[in-house]
């Protein structure tokens, strides 16, 4: 059964290579479904080789990827959050999500090849922004990029 709720994310041409990357990157990803626009139709994207749309999954979470054309670009308005289990995992993730055309912004932010806005915040950040030390911790994880749990234990531990 089709899930009645999903998010549906504007590219220009590029919402199956899009899907396809992302749900090599999280596990327990998969696309389930491309829809193709009707032969003979004028508006297809170039590049988008009559791919509409790609339903897919990130975690089990629904997602639809559109090639609508340029009309509406993709923004930070609408991000991916990613809860990643532990600093190998965000490396990963970082990596994989800057390269090629990707670019970094603060507070674990970065901007895909795509143009899609994610944030990849390592589960022990989340637990020392709650923590006893959270007014030190908050300030330093501001003035990050990628998120470095390393540095923010240090911080915590008043080192």
């Amino acid at each position: 059964m089709s899930p009645k709720v999903r998010t549906c994310l504007w590219y220009d041409a590029q919402a199956l290579p899009a899907a396809e990357f992302y749900c090599s990157l999280i596990p327990d990803s998969r696309i389930t479904e491309v829809g193709r626009y009707p032969e003979g139709n004028d508006r297809i994207p170039e590049g988008s080789d009559g791919v509409l749309t790609v339903e897919f999954e990130l975690a089990g979470t629904p997602y639809q990827a559109l090639n609508g054309g340029p009309v509406f670009p993709l923004s930070e308005a609408v991000s991916i959050s990613v809860k990643a289990e532990d600093q190998g995992e965000t490396d990963r993730l970082w990596e994989a999500l800057t390269a090629d055309g990707g670019s970094e912004s603060q507070c674990g932010w970065l901007k895909d090849r795509f143009g899609l806005s994610w944030q990849i915040v390592p589960r022990p950040a989340l637990a020392l922004l709650a923590g006893p030390a959270s007014a030190k911790v908050w300030p330093a994880l501001m003035a990050m990029r990628k998120i470095d749990i390393a540095a923010l234990e240090r911080v915590a531990a008043g080192n």
